[in-house]
């Protein structure tokens, strides 16, 4: 049993539609995730059971359950349509933890909504498979994200540019609500649902701040240090519109995403970013970009004035500074310095210089340097070893060096090549074992076990992944 409590489905009519999932034919539990489930003081037995996955599939609706699905607008790759809102997934409603957190619990592959916009408001198995995969290794990482609690298969097929395996994801964030969300009473002239979706955030996210000025910059503040986690990961989110940028400072919508293996500051995967806009050394820019978006849809509600204007300027603008803090912090930690100083900076940039040159594998180097075999990820060895040396008189007094690099290098990430072989086995087979070891294994990141050694190695060069594709 689920206990609702829903504050979104409780805003005036125009900030979503009511929408029931679709059912589907034969629903099967592929995934349930216990320790989220506890967390959220859900009962993973029921859950488990008929009427738990019933549910999990949008075929049957827990009491107090009010299934939305949200209006939001957004701009996608620079251009700005001025209505998407949720076209393949359906809010179920809102719970609060027992620690007292609210969380939506979301449906995502749940069949068409009004937002649809002629599409089948599907998912097929591969989508969700990864989504659950990535998101659950990222917050055993602590990087702020939405999280999986369940994947369902349906029995059902979906055409894509062939026929595959239908699946649903039940997706936990602390809100669903993103840039676009604001945009698209902005773009209508909506003052007064602005108005009420900044009082909402707020009560929601940043009860501390006292108006629209100060959402902003907490806003700032959050996307500053979710964009340096991901960038102390090497991870590529692929998809940076801001219909994908949450306000809560969560990693949102895991469509195109991937994780480098050679270090390239310029990568891209995304099949559709073809000028690569969402590279991983963009994504600090892109943020700024979509931040200012959200700025000059908060600028009516600070006054509508030249100096509200000035005020959200200045506070979109101070997004770097606090990146840089946020950067150096994470990739300090990765050389094992806990409280890094500014010449420090010299020093990352070096080793990835380094790294550039070669495209030495972004994790093993820096896992690596725990271990001692960071060395080995190199072909110029002495140009690493100059390095090296400058390095070891830095971290020389520091007795925490090598817990501090523990806990920021991950052994293990979701490579590429091992997400898409499990979602092959799962897909052509339906083998579920791979997905299930590869998910235990995410799940203990800093943790070696022999049977997870293979996980950690590099790709092939046959097994190397150049594109990644949103699942749509």
């Amino acid at each position: 049993m689920i206990h609702f409590d829903n504050s979104y489905a409780r805003l005036p009519e125009g900030f979503f539609t009511r929408t029931a999932p679709t059912p589907v034919r034969d629903p099967k539990l592929i995934a349930l995730n216990l320790p989220l489930a506890e967390r959220l003081g859900l009962d993973a037995e029921w859950l488990s059971g008929p009427e738990g996955v019933r549910m999990l599939a949008g075929n049957a609706l827990p009491e107090g359950a009010e299934p939305i699905a949200q209006a939001y607008a957004g701009h996608q790759f620079g251009g700005f349509s001025p209505q998407l809102g949720d076209g393949r997934a359906v809010l179920l409603g809102e719970i609060v933890a027992p620690d007292g957190a609210r969380f939506d619990i979301q449906l995502k592959g749940s069949g068409p909504t009004p937002f649809s916009r002629r599409g089948d408001g599907r998912a097929w198995l591969g989508p969700v498979l990864r989504e659950y995969l990535v998101s659950e290794f990222m917050a055993a990482f602590g990087v702020p994200t939405t999280r999986a609690l369940a994947a369902v298969s349906t029995g059902e097929k979906v055409i894509r540019e062939t026929i595959l395996p239908g699946a649903v994801l039940t997706r936990v964030a602390a809100s669903h609500i993103r840039v676009g969300t604001f945009e698209f009473y902005a773009a209508r002239g909506d003052r007064d649902r602005l108005r009420l979706l900044a009082e909402h955030v707020i009560a929601r996210h940043y009860p501390e701040a006292s108006g629209a000025a100060e959402l902003l910059q907490r806003v700032v503040e959050a996307q500053a240090h979710t964009i340096a986690c991901w960038m102390g990961l090497g991870f590529i989110h692929g998809v940076m519109n801001t219909d994908n940028m949450s306000v809560s400072g969560e990693t949102i919508d895991y469509g195109p995403c991937a994780f480098m293996d050679g270090y390239r500051p310029d990568k891209v995967f995304s099949s559709i970013d073809a000028y690569g806009r969402y590279a991983w050394n963009e994504q600090p820019k892109i943020a700024v970009w979509n931040l200012a978006q959200l700025a000059s849809c908060l600028v009516p509600l600070m006054g509508d004035t030249d100096e509200a204007v000035q005020e959200a300027t200045r506070i979109v603008h101070s997004f770097p500074a606090i990146y840089q803090r946020e950067w150096l912090h994470r990739f300090a930690a990765k050389l094992g310095i806990s409280e890094p100083r500014d010449e420090d900076r010299g020093l990352i940039e070096r080793l990835l210089e380094l790294m550039a040159g070669e495209e030495a594998d972004f994790t093993r180097v820096f896992a690596g340097l725990a271990t001692g075999r960071a060395r080995d990820e190199f072909t110029d060895r002495d140009a690493f070893d100059g390095w090296s040396r400058v390095w070891q008189d830095r971290i020389s007094g520091l007795a925490d060096a090598k817990q501090v690099m523990a806990l920021a290098n991950p052994r293990r990430i979701p490579r590429n090549h091992l997400v898409e072989q499990a979602i092959a086995a799962a897909r052509d087979e339906g083998d579920f074992d791979p997905f299930r070891k590869l998910d235990q294994a995410l799940r203990a990141p800093f943790e070696d076990r022999p049977e997870w050694d293979e996980l950690a190695l590099a790709p092939l060069p046959e097994q190397i992944v150049q594109r990644t594709f949103c699942g749509t």
